[in-house]
């Protein structure tokens, strides 16, 4: 399979998909699938630009709202994460994952899918350590700080992820850095393009930690990152060897030019600010490194990181991959495969195992030990097997359970509560997961569940496709 992957996306459809086309006219191939990751900013409406942390002046529509209203369609599968400029309302409406439009797949604030068998997860937000113990206590209409935290990673989805078996990832994707991941790559080069990185480096700060800690436990053959606006490449070693240096150019892709690398770096500190990233006062936490891991059986991760989709800047790659699966049925020369998305069974089977552990407050229930929990794992995915429907060929179509579904109107249609943040939706999405589960929904429950589950509340009648009007 020949897999694009895309850094930052900042609501640039329209030039990602006309990038790709030009990669295939001039390379003579086609691409199978576009992987995002992050800052991905789906937008439905003016309400939701409401939801994204960043100054005004950065709230634009972009392309988005286009392929949810059906106006146009990805023409390739696209599967996203997120990161911190976000319609945070919408990306917490299908926490579990589900489709944001027609061909676009969000993988959730976590989680784990497999495309033509090949397993591929992912981590929405950053790291920031004063939320990562926290539950998810943000609740719509969100304020300055819940507009921010409400993208912060959490240990809870962190702690599931490191329950997916170790070398069965082919690829992970993050919009943060792991932590120390510079020095597993062409550090020099990084610190000539990006001088103001130096402070980070030496403080040891630069890049999530909890996210190093999942590498080092996952070991995925591929991690993808995004959010410092530069291209990165760096191997880490899972059997304890040192770290080497690497450095290889990208025969698909536009080249940076050279103005930045006729600065040397400099011995002195420089500001961490990066200048091509919407900055956010909150957004600098000093954090300590997780020790080293054991020794472990030989085994390499290639990571890369990639810029924001601009002219000239190296936004993109495209890798090819052995599929493990051939249900994709053979297509003519020329024309483009539909690949096959299917649930990860073993990620089914976490989700059902933590559910208990998923806090809508601040307080995170302290969570069971990592062989009861894969002791849980283990049961569950029993469980999984026994009752969730697979095809054939022991795989779980995505769209057996899940199909797209507008809630949020297009813009346009907000009248005079453009400028206010949405309501809440009910989204048939997660209802599906959360049914195919067996478990609550805890995300969006419909309103009579809502009532139910929290006495005393009153509850208004649902309004616009499962909507519930602001409280």
């Amino acid at each position: 399979m020949k897999i694009a992957v895309e850094g930052c996306c900042h609501g640039e459809l329209d030039a990602i998909y006309n990038h790709i086309g030009h990669l295939e006219t001039r390379n003579g191939y086609k691409v199978d699938a576009l992987l995002i990751c992050g800052d991905f900013q789906a937008m439905r409406n003016h309400q939701d630009l409401q939801c994204m942390s960043c100054p005004p002046k950065y709230r634009q529509l972009h392309d988005f709202h286009k392929y949810y209203t059906g106006q146009k369609k990805a023409p390739v599968l696209t599967l996203v994460i997120g990161g911190n400029h976000e319609a945070s309302n919408y990306m917490w409406e299908l926490y579990h994952g589900g489709w944001l439009a027609p061909n676009i797949y969000f993988l959730g604030h976590a989680g784990s899918v497999r495309l033509n068998g090949i397993r591929i997860a992912g981590a929405s937000g950053i790291f920031k350590t004063h939320d990562f113990r926290q539950g998810h206590y943000e609740k719509l209409p969100y304020d300055k700080g819940t507009m921010h935290s409400i993208y912060h990673i959490r240990e809870y989805s962190v702690r599931k992820l490191s329950l997916l078996s170790p070398t069965s990832s082919d690829i992970f994707l993050s919009h943060d850095w792991p932590q120390s991941i510079e020095h597993y790559g062409d550090l020099k080069g990084l610190l000539q393009r990006k001088t103001f990185f130096r402070e980070d480096v030496e403080k040891g700060t630069l890049g999530s930690p909890p996210l190093m800690g999942l590498l080092q436990t996952v070991k995925p053959k591929w991690w993808f990152a995004a959010h410092m606006h530069v291209r990165f490449e760096a191997q880490v070693p899972h059997e304890g060897d040192a770290p080497e240096p690497v450095q290889a150019s990208n025969p698909d892709e536009i080249q940076i030019e050279d103005e930045d690398e006729a600065t040397p770096p400099v011995a002195q500190p420089s500001t961490s600010r990066n200048p091509d990233e919407i900055t956010l006062d909150d957004e600098e936490d000093a954090v300590e490194a997780p020790p080293p891991p054991p020794s472990q059986p030989a085994s390499v991760t290639n990571f890369l990181a990639l810029d924001k989709c601009l002219p000239r800047r190296q936004f993109m790659e495209v890798i090819d991959i052995d599929a493990n699966d051939t249900s994709t049925p053979p297509t003519e020369a020329g024309q483009r495969a539909t690949p096959f998305l299917a649930f990860d069974p073993e990620w089914l089977a976490i989700c059902r195992a933590f559910h208990p552990w998923l806090s809508t407050t601040r307080l995170q229930r302290q969570f069971p030990d990592e062989a009861e929990a894969r002791g849980m794992v283990a049961k569950e995915l029993e469980w999984v097997r026994a009752n969730v429907k697979a095809d054939a060929g022991g795989e779980i179509p995505v769209g057996e359970y899940q199909t797209f579904v507008m809630t949020a109107p297009g813009p346009g249609s907000e009248g005079t509560r453009m400028g206010q943040q949405p309501p809440w939706y009910t989204n048939p999405q997660t209802e599906a997961f959360c049914g195919m589960l067996d478990v609550p929904n805890k995300i969006n429950p419909p309103p009579t569940t809502a009532r139910k589950n929290s006495p005393g509340r009153e509850v208004p009648p649902v309004d616009n496709a499962g909507a519930l009007p602001s409280l």
